[in-house]
């Protein structure tokens, strides 16, 4: 889709990928971007700059995802739509109807909303590598079973099918609209929450560091990852917007395999600390091997990530030694 002079909605704009989702868009000929946001721990300090440009708007009515006729109002006028709002895997693990209702009954508002505003073509929806549970062919392509054990997986991969379904029961309606699905793998960076097992563990690490204590490893430190910029799942979220395909899924990652030994490493390299790790038994651990395949979203959707690990960490670190009030708060709000 073609984005000059066209409104774009974000859902979940404040929040950590799409506030960064936003930045990218600034840089688009957009006529308008709209965000819906419930604006929960605060989030509303990640539109701080954003919200100077005349271009950006909050919906005056609230975000609130589980109101069917607010979400409906938020799409008027709007020609494609971005959806991030979601809950995180520890709290749909916690709470799993909550993670129902929100997760999938979220979704569903929006899909019906899509339809009922037929100047919308298009839906990126955020969907998750937790898709694919642990690794079974390494790196993973999108054809990877669907090996996910956890309710945040189980609400992404329901929120899969009831996109591709919803386009299906419209294709070649007025109603028609098309999708896509991005599966993001381990995603770091300024804005960075303390919510989620995975993402969650630079920011504790970074947190001993500047109290002077070692880092844990738990287990041996072989579980592997992809870890990937915020700012690379902003410009895919772009690049997916503009693609001319739909009813797809992409990995979004860098299909680099970085262990989280090597991971911590790497930190204290950065950070010039003369610290050695600890290694403590591992405790609740939902992957343990998790590399994307970056192949297709390149080929399809003219994706690749370009921002390295070293250099997407430093700038952690920036955001953080800059931010160090916001940092308290967001550690605070996930206790």
């Amino acid at each position: 889709m073609e984005l000059k002079n066209k409104k774009l909605l974000v859902i979940g704009g404040a929040g950590f990928i799409g506030s960064h989702t936003v930045d990218e868009l600034l840089k688009e000929p957009v006529s308008e971007i709209r965000i819906f946001d419930n604006f929960t721990r605060g989030r509303k300090n990640n539109l701080k700059s954003a919200i100077q440009d005349s271009r950006v708007k909050v919906f005056a009515h609230g975000g609130e995802l589980l109101h069917p006729e607010l979400v409906k109002s938020a799409l008027e006028g709007i020609d494609g739509v971005f959806h991030f709002a979601a809950l995180w895997l520890l709290h749909c693990w916690d709470y799993p109807r909550s993670a129902f209702e929100v997760n999938c009954g979220g979704l569903f508002n929006v899909l019906e909303a899509i339809v009922d505003n037929p100047d919308v073509q298009r839906l990126v929806w955020s969907s998750s590598a937790s898709v694919y549970g642990d690794a079974v062919t390494e790196p993973m392509q999108e054809s990877h079973p669907l090996n996910n054990t956890n309710f945040y997986g189980a609400t992404k991969v329901a929120g899969e099918q009831f996109c591709r379904a919803y386009y299906y029961r419209y294709l070649n309606t007025p109603q028609e609209f098309d999708f896509v699905g991005l599966r993001y793998m381990n995603v770091y960076g300024a804005r960075q929450d303390y919510k989620g097992a995975y993402i969650a563990v630079i920011m504790k690490i970074l947190d001993r560091l500047e109290k002077g204590l070692p880092p844990v490893i738990y287990g041996d430190g072989s579980q592997a990852y992809d870890f990937v910029n915020v700012v690379d799942c902003a410009r895919a979220n772009i690049a997916a917007m503009k693609a001319n395909v739909a009813d797809e899924f992409y990995n979004v990652g860098t299909g680099i395999k970085t262990t989280i030994k090597e991971l911590v490493d790497l930190i204290l390299e950065i950070t010039e600390s003369d610290l050695t790790p600890i290694f403590e038994p591992s405790g609740q651990t939902f992957v343990k091997n998790r590399i994307g395949c970056p192949v297709k979203a390149e080929r399809e959707i003219g994706y690749k990530h370009s921002v390295q690990l070293r250099d997407g960490l430093k700038d952690l670190i920036k955001w953080r030694n800059n931010h160090k009030s916001e940092v308290i708060h967001r550690r605070n709000a996930a206790e």
